[in-house]
C-alpha cells in the first residue's frame, strides 16, 4: 500500500479537512501515479452534499485529475514511467458488455456497472476515492495520455468538463454551416464554446446577464444573449440548429425548445436536482428533437484531448490550494469562478 495525502469530508455540511488514504500497489494491468493537479467540478459538490442521492462518507471528490505515472504493473503494455496521464470520471467497469465493447464504458451494465472515480465501490471492495488526493491506482485500459501541448493543470478540467461538451456537440451535428448555441457560460460551457466555435459553428452563448459578453467572445462566440434583458427570448426564436445547455438550475425547457429551428435540436448536460417538464407539442409540431449527454467513453476522452492539442484550446483556470476547498465549493455555486478551480496537490 501506498499512503497518499487527501482533503475529504465527513457528512453533506462538514468541511473538507486532511486525510491519509492508502493507494493498493499496482496489480499485473494497473498503474499508479502522483496526482498534480484536479479540477473542482459541480458534480463534485453535488455529490459531496448528497444532492444527487446515497453518499459513502468519509468523501475524497474529484473526477478531473492529472499527474505523471510512477509505477507500473508487470504487464502493462499502454504507459511508462514519466507519463503524463489522465483520468475522468470512471476507472472501471465490465469491459465485456455492449457498451463497453463499443467504447461507452459509462453505460456499462455488465457484472459491477461502472465504477465511479469516487462515491462507489471498486472491485477490491473498497470505496473509491477521487483527485483531491495526491496519487491514485487505476487500470490501464481507463486512463488516457495527455498531450505535451496542453499544460498539466490545464489538462485535468478536460477530463470531465472538455468531453461533457465535446460529446453532444460532436454527436449532435456541431460544425460548419451550423448554427450553435450554448446556454450558460461556467466551467462546462466555457469549454462548449471553445469546441463548438473549433469545429467550425456559428457559435452563440445564452447567458443571463452580459457580464461574460467579453470573454464569450474572445473564446470564439460570435454574440451572446442576455436572457435578463427584454425581448431576448423572442429574438432567439428558431434561430439555432441545435442548443446545448449545461445549467444545473433555472432550466426552461419550452424556451429552449422555442429557439431552435423546425428540425432542430436541444442537447442538455447540466443535471438539475428537480423534475423538469415541457409541452409535448413543441417536440411534435416541428419535428425537434430534446437529447440527454453523459460524459464519453475513454476513446472519446482520449479524442477531445488531442482535439483540444490539435485547435489550442485550454480551459481558463484558476489555481487553489487543499485549504481553499472549501471557499472554492461555495463560489461554484455561486458562479464567482472564472472559470474552472484547479487544486494544486503540491499545497497537501
Amino acid at each position: 500500500m501506498t499512503q497518499v495525502k487527501a482533503y475529504a469530508m465527513d457528512s453533506a455540511t462538514s468541511p473538507f479537512h486532511p486525510v491519509t488514504l492508502e493507494r493498493r500497489e499496482p496489480g499485473p494491468t494497473e498503474i499508479y501515479f502522483e496526482i498534480k493537479y484536479a479540477g473542482v467540478c459541480h458534480s463534485d459538490i453535488h455529490t459531496g452534499r448528497a444532492e444527487w442521492g446515497e453518499v459513502i462518507y468519509p468523501l475524497t471528490p474529484g473526477h478531473e485529475i492529472a499527474g505523471i505515472v510512477t509505477k507500473i504493473g508487470t504487464k502493462v503494455t499502454k504507459f511508462a514511467v514519466g507519463d503524463r496521464v489522465g483520468v475522468g470520471c470512471f476507472v472501471d467497469s465490465c469491459g465485456k458488455c455492449e457498451a463497453c465493447q463499443a467504447g461507452t464504458e459509462q453505460f456499462c451494465n455488465g457484472e459491477g456497472g461502472t465504477i465511479w472515480t469516487y462515491n462507489c465501490m471498486g472491485r477490491d471492495g473498497v470505496p473509491t476515492a477521487g483527485g483531491y488526493s495526491t496519487g491514485i491506482t487505476v487500470e490501464q485500459d481507463y486512463v488516457c495520455r495527455i498531450p505535451d501541448a496542453i499544460p498539466l493543470e490545464k489538462a485535468a478540467p478536460i477530463m470531465c468538463a472538455g468531453v461533457t461538451l465535446y460529446s453532444p456537440l460532436k454527436r449532435l451535428g456541431a460544425g460548419p454551416g451550423k448554427k450553435v448555441a450554448i446556454v450558460g457560460m461556467g466551467g462546462l460551457g466555457h469549454m462548449g464554446v471553445q469546441i463548438a466555435a473549433a469545429l467550425g459553428a456559428e457559435t452563440h452563448v445564452i447567458s443571463r446577464t452580459r457580464a461574460k459578453e467579453e470573454d464569450a467572445k474572445r473564446f470564439g462566440a460570435v454574440a451572446l444573449h442576455p436572457t435578463s434583458e427584454d425581448g431576448t427570448w423572442e429574438s432567439m426564436h428558431s434561430q439555432f440548429d441545435l442548443v446545448v445547455s449545461t445549467l444545473s438550475d433555472g432550466v426552461e425547457i419550452d424556451q429552449l425548445l422555442d429557439c431552435v429551428k423546425p428540425e432542430g435540436i436541444v442537447g442538455i448536460v447540466g443535471l438539475p436536482e428537480n423534475r423538469q417538464s415541457f409541452a409535448m407539442g413543441k417536440l411534435v409540431g416541428s419535428q425537434k428533437m430534446l437529447a440527454g449527454s453523459n460524459i464519453g467513453g475513454i476513446a472519446l476522452t482520449q479524442e477531445v484531448l488531442d482535439f483540444c492539442a490539435e485547435k489550442n484550446i485550454a480551459p481558463q483556470i484558476e489555481i487553489i490550494s487543499g485549504e481553499q476547498i472549501n471557499e472554492a465549493w461555495d463560489n461554484v455555486v455561486a458562479t464567482k469562478v472564472r472559470y474552472r478551480y484547479v487544486i494544486d496537490t503540491a499545497t497537501f
